[in-house]
């Protein structure tokens, strides 16, 4: 793990969120017990593991990064007291393994009231659940989460002669925490403008690598390589290199096919910074030169990229961007005739009967933070579900940060013209929503098509 002191920004800012969901749950009830575990390590084969990487929502109120850790907090009416189950010191297993924190320094690095070993949990948790009004889990997350809370529901229960009483009542903790993590700390959003720099200038390496004759795999090893060197721990998301007609294939991973003179590439890709994901994605002429076709696609939906950012801004509704960034695009193809105008009668029209999702079949952009596809409802969550009826899109507000992220794709078919064939386009920036608009904070790679053929030329 990346070693942490009590002075460490990242650890107040841990503890400060701990508070403030403490609030949260003393205003909704008396009070009540959290359990919050990390993500367990997976094997890959034989004697191999996948890379760990923790669980983001204990990440988020921990800073705590080993696996096999589980914490708890005892919420009174007026107080909280904060509790980490982790790995025991094991001198052999760290000669192996690396350095574990241990139950005995893990209060005073992490600001907790108290540690515990991982195996003492059985132990220890019927003893905080005793007479507590309410639990707050992650609410049928998986087989093994819901046989130990049986089990230590059913301790509590055997006590019930003593006067002991188990918790009455369930609260999913996604619910609270994900809220949370939507708006986003001065910290976070530090971070993670550092880590779509990281992946700006990779985006650059690959661009400038980029040459027919390469392989799809090869861009991505510069990728890579840009991510690591610039002190990235992973990537945010397997890495997207589509060359020709694999750029109309939404997620297509990196594979061996040869780039081709041309023809585009696609490259969507970010990198992950101290547990917060970056996403951006850029599409570049293969040799260096946007054909006439290639370049009036790209011209549509980089406007519409640029229509989707002017309603990026607090008041607007998450769905605002998207509808700007569809008339544009609509509008693209009704130009271009890939939309008959004779078939649909008007703009309005074409976007009302959905003729435009057979080249853009996406939302314009998704949240963005810890996870790459981060938490936090698209819908309003203070408004009430009305009998058919879906809840009205949320509000953007200052601190949220979201992906714009248009695209078009064209496949071969009879009624398109075959110079639009197999043409794929994405334009992916990050935003953070800010006062008055939006901060673009991928921007370290340019958009500009004249600026990327040159890139890709030099």
């Amino acid at each position: 793990m990346n070693r942490l002191s009590s002075h460490n920004p990242q650890v107040a800012a841990c503890q400060q969120r701990r508070t403030r969901l403490a609030q949260l749950i003393q205003a909704k009830s008396a009070g009540g017990v959290v359990i919050l575990s990390t993500a367990e390590e997976k094997a890959r084969n034989r004697d191999s593991d996948f890379p760990y990487r923790h669980d983001s929502d204990f990440f988020y109120l921990t800073g705590f990064d080993e696996p096999g850790a589980t914490l708890v907090m005892l919420i009174q009416k007026t107080s909280f007291e904060t509790y980490l189950f982790c790995r025991p010191k094991d001198l052999e297993r760290e000669i192996w393994d690396g350095f574990r924190l241990g139950p005995e320094a893990a209060p005073e690095i992490l600001r907790l009231d108290a540690a515990y070993s991982s195996q003492e949990l059985n132990q220890r948790l019927p003893e905080f659940l005793a007479n507590q009004s309410a639990i707050y889990i992650r609410l049928a997350s998986n087989a093994q989460s819901d046989r130990q809370i049986r089990e230590w529901m059913g301790q509590v229960r055997q006590q019930a002669r003593s006067g002991t009483n188990p918790p009455e009542v369930f609260h999913d903790i996604d619910a609270l925490v994900h809220e949370m993590r939507l708006l986003k700390g001065p910290e976070e959003i530090e971070t993670m403008r550092q880590a779509a720099a990281i992946s700006a200038e990779a985006h650059i390496r690959a661009m400038r690598s980029c040459k027919p004759g390469k392989r799809e795999y090869q861009l991505e090893a510069e990728l890579l390589h840009e991510f690591r060197y610039r002190g990235s721990q992973s990537v945010a998301y397997n890495s997207i290199v589509a060359a020709g007609a694999n750029t109309c294939v939404l997620h297509h991973r990196a594979g061996s096919a040869e780039l081709l003179d041309g023809e585009l590439c696609l490259i969507d890709a970010g990198c992950e910074l101290n547990g917060y994901a970056s996403d951006i994605t850029r599409t570049f002429p293969i040799n260096g030169r946007y054909s006439a076709s290639q370049r009036a696609l790209y011209d549509i939906t980089l406007a519409a990229q640029e229509a989707a950012v002017l309603e990026t801004r607090p008041g607007k509704t998450f769905i605002d961007p998207h509808n700007a960034a569809v008339r544009v695009l609509t509008q693209g193809l009704l130009d271009e005739k890939l939309i008959k105008l004779s078939d649909v009668g008007s703009l309005d029209n074409a976007i009302e009967l959905g003729a435009y999702k057979r080249f853009y079949m996406h939302r314009t952009s998704h949240w963005l933070g810890m996870d790459v596809h981060d938490v936090g409802s698209y819908r309003d969550p203070l408004i009430s579900q009305q009998a058919g009826q879906e809840k009205p899109w949320r509000l953007l507000q200052k601190n949220m940060v979201l992906t714009i992220e248009p695209g078009l794709y064209i496949r071969p078919a009879d009624d398109i013209p075959n110079v639009f064939w197999n043409i794929g386009i994405r334009i992916e920036d990050d935003a953070v929503v800010t006062d008055q608009g939006c901060e673009l904070i991928s921007r370290g790679v340019t958009v500009d098509p004249s600026e990327i053929e040159a890139i890709v030329r030099s």
